[in-house]
């Protein structure tokens, strides 16, 4: 059976297809088209007609590519710089009237539970106590559980995009004043949800997202091209390291670190301080870097329960979504 899912994120949309052979995604062919969506929309703000119909020809072209490869109509879903868009219900309904594919957004909680399915899938058992940390663009997710999907999940307005805006916008490289209310907000905003991990008392800790990616790799961790199974380790002291040096830096420069990419460079601090933060409250000390997140996630529970699980899903994103839609006028995909 060959399977598929795309992902709507902050920077790109990403097409994964995937053979699932004795119960594991094996990828066969994974592609992405790179959007920026979150340069477009301000932090509350909607998704501009220009963006969606980027967005359209995007999805459009995966299900083509997703077909190509053999794969049925995929699961598709946007993560928080759609959801928390005001004319979210718009864009959904246009991607679906426009591509044939059922977009949906998924609640923060339901991000961390797939992503957490697929970290522990990755670790295996003998990880024992899982405790996870996955970095977007407008949420940060944090997850436990002993067993395969978590026992508490909490999705904190936390995200690398998010704080950026909030805090670095009109500083570059931003002064040591704003660094340090990042660090209070960041503080506060997790002192609950840490003190839960901290009694938990995690065996392991994962960090999963191309944010924490970026980091483990300018925190000394194995480059991609080594492949997939190399341990990858992120020390809370070497991230510290990582903050000094990202600060002292415009977010050009930052590009120019190891492991660090120019779409990403300017949000890089802000996510570095949030990583830094939550593992110091939390006090874990090392993190493995997955490279299994919620994409492995959704394939998983698609080869364990079925397709049917994901029209449920989209049915309960349907009904959150804000109501009385105004239409959208773009071009039809590919005209």
């Amino acid at each position: 059976m060959r399977i598929s899912v795309v992902d709507v994120g902050s920077n790109t949309v990403r097409l994964v297809v995937a053979d699932a052979a004795d119960g594991v995604p094996l990828p066969v062919h994974t592609a992405k088209w790179r959007l920026r969506l979150s340069e477009q929309v301000t932090p509350g703000g909607p998704i501009p007609e220009q963006a969606v119909a980027q967005l359209v020809d995007a999805v459009a072209e995966a299900d083509r590519t997703a077909a190509r490869w053999g794969a049925s109509s995929p699961p598709a879903f946007a993560t928080a710089v759609v959801r928390n868009a005001p004319n979210r219900r718009e864009v959904l309904h246009t991607v679906r009237a426009r591509t044939g594919v059922d977009l949906c957004t998924l609640p923060g909680e339901v991000e961390a539970e797939l992503t957490f399915l697929g970290a522990r899938r990755w670790m295996g058992w003998r990880s024992g106590p899982l405790a996870l940390l996955d970095i977007g663009g407008g949420t940060l997710e944090v997850a436990f559980g002993r067993g395969r999907l978590p026992d508490f999940v909490a999705s904190l307005p936390l995200g690398a995009r998010r704080l950026t805006h909030e805090f670095f916008e009109d500083e570059d490289p931003p002064s040591p004043e704003r660094v340090r209310a990042l660090r209070r907000k960041v503080r506060h905003q997790l002192r609950d949800v840490a003190a839960r991990i901290r009694w938990e008392g995690p065996r392991t800790a994962v960090a999963t997202s191309r944010t924490f990616q970026q980091l483990g790799r300018l925190c000394g961790a194995a480059p991609g091209r080594h492949g997939p199974f190399v341990d990858r380790r992120m020390h809370r002291s070497d991230l510290r390291t990582a903050i000094t040096q990202l600060a002292a830096l415009p977010a050009a420069e930052r590009a120019h670190l190891p492991g660090i990419s120019a779409p990403r460079a300017a949000q890089s601090l802000a996510g570095a301080v949030v990583g830094h933060t939550a593992l110091k409250l939390t006090g874990i000390k090392a993190v493995t870097v997955c490279p299994w997140a919620i994409r492995e996630g959704v394939l998983l529970r698609h080869i364990e329960d079925g397709p049917s699980w994901w029209a449920e899903v989209a049915q309960r994103s349907e009904e959150a979504a804000p109501a009385d839609p105004v239409p959208l006028r773009i071009a039809r995909a590919g005209s």
